[in-house]
């Protein structure tokens, strides 16, 4: 062999971004209306924003999709929410390609377009983008963030969480949080914490390659939870009430040329009281539901400042592309009067007036469900029309703010009316990049979305985006060269006896003179190219259903399946893939080795403080088995201590034919030793917190300390299901959920 004519080695540099790519921070606020920023009108303290916004720009002409996994879908990939199959939220999969719930293959992210360039991509907070039936310890994980292509993940994959006791992942696997609400933790704190440490250790790795990251905050999807101070202090800034409220954010909104001069706020939402015309007690519920989601998104700009900080005194603030912005409008998810804790109505116990002014203390803590009556939500997207999951402006007009010193040389307001799925080309403009044709050997479908990056730095560019359509729940509507038409959808009518408007947007910001009369013959032509963009973008068939789907999704998910076995030592299980208990009978049965005097702990608990339920042994040695059902505990007790040497520890509940009622029946070594009878079994949903063996490991379900670790040997726990399992999709829609 000839030693001399082997090949020189050779070190490909691999991919590199081109000179001076900036770096790309997304900072992604959950329901948070368009007026609820300070520079957008609001009274809520959100300095940090407000100096990105005075340094950079504000869009006034920002949409969204009108629900929180369809806008991350469509700011992900670049192209429109049901074209990559996520046309409703993760929870669902409706078996038609535009209502999948997961990301089609064919629609990379930003992350993977990036990191096919040489980016280093993270990601801290809320995906929402997997199904939720994947979500467990076993994936599969091709639908996670680094499926996905993000190099670090950091956050929860459902819709929400609890703030004090959150369901997280770091990368692929499910953890506990590292702090409890004693000690003052908050999840927000957590993520700007991750986010700051992530872009620290790049910079301390990679100082010279740019990096993306997205923060997909909690804040301020419900649970409403803050510290009290800050509660405490919006208590007092919201006495005055919304109408007063909605008028004075209008007019600043004015003064700040937020919207143009000459609007007015419409007529109240429908069903939404005047503030005169509530009592007193009802009055001071509703102020303090408001006060807790303020306290929320001011302590959400407060760890915001933190980050910042770190960019500015690490020199990347120059070459930063930041952008603050809002995947929907404010939530409609709480009804008229608002929820101190939601779980208890979800489940078919009713909230008064007289029970949440007897925890008005408690909302905003670790034992509360808040969320804010409907006055407060219109007040948070003044002074538009409608809610989230609606298509009017309430629904799909956000707030964003687009920060980058290199690029911005005429800070101020931008009116182009831009879209959730022009991000992308946007930021694939700003790098001077195009979309792969194809992402580990899956070719792309093209980018649908249009760059606005041209206005930057030019005030009156000219985008060329001139159509985007609007579904959601049945609600339609269609922007098209400058004038809309919408279409509110009642669920359960006929989609031929919805009315649709039309509104000529650029003298009629917030679509309030209805001109499908007088403009007949451009609303039919509207109308013909909505239903050119539904056949073009897989939003056909139109689905207006809401917890039927749920009901649908986890039938599906298990399959039948009606035993589980939870081996000691198994990992966390999110809700979604745990034993499905509502409205059917049920056992739970602990098999451990022999007790001894001393033995207590948790056996199995799946939930929190809000909701759940827990069988667990006491400090004094009595079997419990909890019921929380929204923080009502429905206690059954064994009369004496569990024996010793017993081996058989279960919980049975017998499901009646009648409603949503029950017999539970504590059993110690096959005999019944006590029974509770009640009316209230899980009916829609056991809890957003998932399920653990051996040890409770978020807020307690019941009355002890957490963790309440087990301190004998516990072996497994089985859970057999019965086959009676009424959910009854029909009687729990959405008015139902947030009623009295």
């Amino acid at each position: 062999m000839d030693l001399h004519s082997v090949a020189a080695p050779t070190w490909p540099e691999g991919d590199i971004p081109p000179e001076g790519s900036p770096n790309i921070l997304i900072v992604l606020f959950d329901d948070v209306g368009f007026s609820d920023f300070g520079c957008y009108g609001s009274p809520i303290a959100t300095p940090t924003i407000d100096r990105l916004a005075a340094n950079g720009l504000r869009y006034t002409g920002f949409h969204t999709t009108a629900m929180c996994s369809t806008t991350r879908a469509a700011l992900l990939t670049g192209r429109n929410h049901h074209s990559v199959g996520v046309g409703c939220l993760a929870n669902f999969d409706s078996g038609y390609p535009g209502y999948r719930g997961k990301i089609s293959r064919d629609a990379g992210t930003l992350a993977e377009m990036l990191g096919s360039r040489g980016y280093r991509n993270y990601m801290v907070g809320k995906w929402h983008v997997t199904p939720l039936t994947e979500s467990g310890p076993t994936g599969p994980f091709d639908g996670w963030p680094l499926g996905r292509g993000f190099d670090r993940f950091y956050g929860f994959l459902d819709a929400e969480t609890d703030h004090y006791s959150p369901e997280l992942v770091r990368d692929n696997s499910h953890i506990a949080a590292p702090g409890k609400f004693e000690t003052g933790y908050h999840l927000t704190e957590d993520l700007f914490d991750q986010a700051i440490q992530f872009i620290a250790s790049h910079e301390a790795g990679l100082p010279n390659t740019p990096w993306m990251t997205l923060i997909g905050l909690g804040a301020c999807h419900a649970p409403h939870q803050a510290p009290q101070e800050l509660i405490e202090h919006y208590d007092r800034v919201f006495q005055r009430g919304w109408d007063v409220e909605r008028a004075e954010r209008l007019a600043r909104q004015i003064e700040l040329g937020v919207v143009p001069n000459g609007t007015q706020l419409p007529a109240r939402n429908d069903a939404v009281e005047a503030w005169s015309d509530l009592d007193q007690g009802t009055q001071q519920v509703a102020t303090r539901l408001q006060a807790a989601y303020a306290a929320m998104l001011h302590h959400s700009d407060q760890h915001l400042a933190r980050l910042v900080h770190h960019l500015e005194a690490s020199h990347q603030m120059e070459n930063t592309v930041i952008m603050v912005l809002s995947d929907n409008g404010a939530s409609q998810e709480g009804g008229p009067l608002g929820f101190v804790n939601a779980m208890g109505p979800y489940n078919g116990l009713p909230e008064s007036i007289d029970d949440k002014l007897s925890r008005i203390d408690d909302i905003g803590g670790p034992d509360t469900h808040s969320n804010f009556p409907w006055g407060w939500s219109m007040a948070a997207n003044t002074p538009l029309r409608r809610y989230k999951q609606n298509t009017h402006g309430g629904g799909v007009r956000d707030p964003l703010v687009v920060h980058w010193p290199r690029k911005v040389s005429e800070p101020g307001l931008r009116t182009q009316f831009c879209h959730a799925c022009d991000i992308v080309p946007t930021l694939l403009d700003c790098i001077g990049i195009e979309a792969p044709d194809a992402i580990k050997g899956v070719l792309q479908k093209p980018i649908e979305g249009i760059s606005f990056a041209s206005t930057f730095d030019d005030p009156d560019a000219v985008t060329g985006k001139n159509t985007q359509y609007f579904e959601m729940f049945g609600h339609r509507g269609l922007v098209h060269e400058g004038w809309k038409a919408v279409a509110y959808h009642p669920p359960g009518t006929p989609y031929e006896d919805d009315r649709w408007e039309l509104f000529d947007l650029a003298n009629d910001f917030n679509e309030t003179e209805d001109l499908s009369a007088s403009e007949s013959d451009r609303l039919d032509t509207m109308l013909d190219l909505w239903w050119e963009q539904a056949r073009s973008h897989q939003v056909l068939p139109l689905d207006d259903r809401f917890a039927e789907r749920f009901a649908e999704n986890a039938e599906r998910h298990l399959g039948g399946r009606t035993s589980f076995t939870f081996w000691m030592g198994m990992g966390h299980l999110p809700s979604d893939v745990a034993p499905d208990l509502r409205s059917r009978s049920y056992r739970l049965d602990a098999l451990v080795e022999p007790t001894h005097s001393g033995v207590c702990g948790v056996l199995i608990a799946h939930g929190d403080a809000t909701s759940g339920y827990s069988l667990y042994i006491d400090d004094e040695g009595h079997l419990i088995h909890d019921l929380n059902i929204g923080g009502s505990h429905q206690i059954v007790r064994s009369p004496e201590p569990v024996p010793e040497g017993s081996t058989s520890l279960g919980f049975h509940m017998a499901r009646s034919s009648v409603g949503n009622q029950g017999v539970g029946s504590l059993v110690i070594d096959g005999k019944v030793v006590a029974t509770h009878e009640t009316e209230n079994i899980f009916f829609l949903m056991i809890s957003w917190s998932g399920l653990d063996i051996g040890m409770d490991r978020g807020t307690a379900v019941s009355h002890y300390e957490t963790p309440n670790s087990f301190t004998g040997e516990l072996l497994k726990v089985t859970v057999d299901l019965a086959e009676d399992q009424i959910l009854d999709g029909e009687g729990i829609g959405r008015s139902e959920m947030m009623r009295e």
